[in-house]
């Protein structure tokens, strides 16, 4: 792994998103300062800062219904190679802080996937329990991209078995299937949709401490090792959701170069485009201030709460340490170490950034792409290279692709400053200069290019009609985009408010996505 970040390389990220200036004006200030200083909401979409603060009662709830605070949570992160043979050790301390009486009922689930499980690092772990005499039982049937049956499987299991301490070891969907049956297990009278995202579910709030989780990522690319977020898909309604609180955040997360030294290429590509657009959305999206409604509670507080001072330093140096090792991996996916350590730092890094700040379109539109393939007919279904050729995928880092050269498009006049900004980082250090004589109306449409440049050098299938969509689908994908409202309501210049327009933009993106 490489060496910790330099204080110079923190105080760097700090100054870039300390003196970005003010996403409406442009004009320098603090990020976390509320006082009115006469910003509208311009026709062009062009976002003011937030006036929470009533100067009249400076100790007084601030008028208006946007929020006027953010909260940080993340897992604890431990880096390092090696670090998987560790797991025991800590799996028997947590077990040690029981009282006496409750040690020897300790039960660890352990949550994989039928590939992860031929692999070495399930051997370490395996070594790890062992040497440290633990009682264990391990469900390798965790999906790759996770249903509301799979979900409701591994639950079942956790609950039939007793488990008191979860441990995931592979990708997200065996991450976020851990953390479900972590849940269920604490709420073991409650159904699936208890607390799934509304308005698919009644998006109820978890107020239990939940069990100890220990997660161990095998590819570089979720996040979901300090993320509180689980995604399913619920093939009945042909589109995924899921659950988001920081409760459901891993205790601790392991993150061991040595386990992904085996991931194949198109996985991994997949994987990093994940953490690509993790990066940029959150970015973008909607600042925190500005997004409402504000909780009328803290425990309400959406772990989705927008953009902020502190998610943006994580996210600006995932998406900076993306563009330039992951064109890395494509070409080398196996030898090149350094690629691959900066990839799992940028997973991770990009997991704490919109982990907090949340993404938006891009992703609302991945989910009826995934779905919607799997139950079209074979003849239509698409299959990614590197995946099981039996199972029809459009994986989740590739179909959060597909839209994105004209979501930013679409976004840039929210914010001209920060997606020009974002157009400097794909423009890289040789070609940074460009972006300074690019007009703000222009911005969007010289950072969607880049964009598609950029996902053309990864391989990524060149638009929506490459993995077998066309313009008879256009309303099918924005019908399975609109119940995404968690992230959807973090996407700057959407008109939330009116449906009929809300539809016509999003089936404007998806036109246009349908061929690069």
């Amino acid at each position: 792994m490489p060496p910790p970040v330099s204080r110079a390389s923190v105080v760097r990220l700090l100054n870039l998103t300390s003196n970005q200036g003010c996403r409406g004006c442009g004009r320098t200030h603090s990020a976390l300062e509320h006082t009115p200083h006469g910003h509208t909401h311009s026709p062009s979409g062009a976002r003011g800062m937030a006036t929470p603060v009533d100067v009249k009662s400076p100790f007084g709830p601030p008028p208006g219904d946007t929020d006027y605070a953010f909260e940080m949570a993340a897992s604890t992160l431990r880096f390092g190679a090696h670090a998987t043979r560790e797991v025991g050790m800590d799996l028997s301390n947590m077990i040690n802080q029981l009282p006496a009486a409750d040690r020897s009922q300790a039960k660890i689930g352990v949550f994989t996937d039928p590939n992860v499980a031929k692999l070495p690092v399930m051997e370490v772990v395996e070594e790890s329990l062992m040497r440290e005499g633990l009682n264990w039982v391990t469900w390798e049937k965790c999906a790759v991209e996770p249903t509301d049956k799979s979900w409701q499987e591994a639950i079942d299991f956790a609950r039939n078995s007793h488990i008191t301490h979860f441990l995931a070891v592979g990708g997200g969907s065996s991450m976020d299937t851990a953390k479900a049956a972590n849940l269920f297990v604490n709420y073991p009278e409650a159904d699936l949709f208890e607390f799934i995202n509304a308005p698919i579910g009644k998006g109820s709030p978890i107020t239990k401490k939940l069990s100890p989780l220990i997660a161990i990522p095998t590819t570089a690319g979720t996040g979901s090792e300090t993320t509180g977020t689980a995604i399913l898909d619920i093939p009945s309604r042909q589109f995924k959701t899921g659950i988001a609180s920081r409760a459901l955040k891993p205790t601790l997360g392991i993150v061991d170069l040595d386990n992904t030294a085996t991931c194949p290429k198109e996985v991994a590509i997949s994987a990093g485009l994940d953490v690509l657009f993790h990066s940029l959305e959150s970015w973008t999206a909607v600042p925190y201030h500005e997004r409402s409604p504000r909780p009328s509670n803290p425990i309400n507080r959406p772990a989705y709460q927008g953009s902020n001072p502190i998610s943006d330093i994580f996210s600006r140096w995932a998406l900076e340490t993306t563009i330039k090792y992951l064109p890395r991996i494509a070409r080398n996916p196996f030898g090149d170490e350094e690629a691959r350590a900066q990839m799992l730092l940028a997973a991770s890094t990009a997991g704490i950034g919109f982990g907090n700040a949340g993404v938006h379109m891009c992703h609302a539109f991945s989910y009826p792409i995934s779905s919607l393939n799997k139950g079209r007919s074979k003849s239509t279904q698409y299959h990614h290279p590197s995946y099981s050729p039996d199972v029809p995928l459009i994986p989740h880092g590739v179909a959060v692709s597909l839209t994105a050269p004209a979501v930013f498009n679409f976004t840039a006049p929210s914010s001209p400053s920060r997606h020009r900004e974002a157009l400097t980082v794909f423009l890289g250090k040789e070609r940074a200069h460009e972006a300074n004589g690019v007009k703000d109306i222009d911005v969007g449409k010289k950072l969607g290019e880049e964009i598609q440049r950029f996902l053309d050098i990864v391989e990524v299938p060149r638009g929506l009609s490459k993995v077998g969509y066309g313009t008879g689908d256009i309303t099918k994908l924005v019908e399975g985009c609109l119940p995404q409202r968690r992230v959807l309501d973090l996407a700057p210049v959407l008109a939330k408010d009116n449906l009929a327009e809300e539809k016509e933009q999003l089936a404007s993106i998806v036109e246009k996505s349908l061929n690069w």
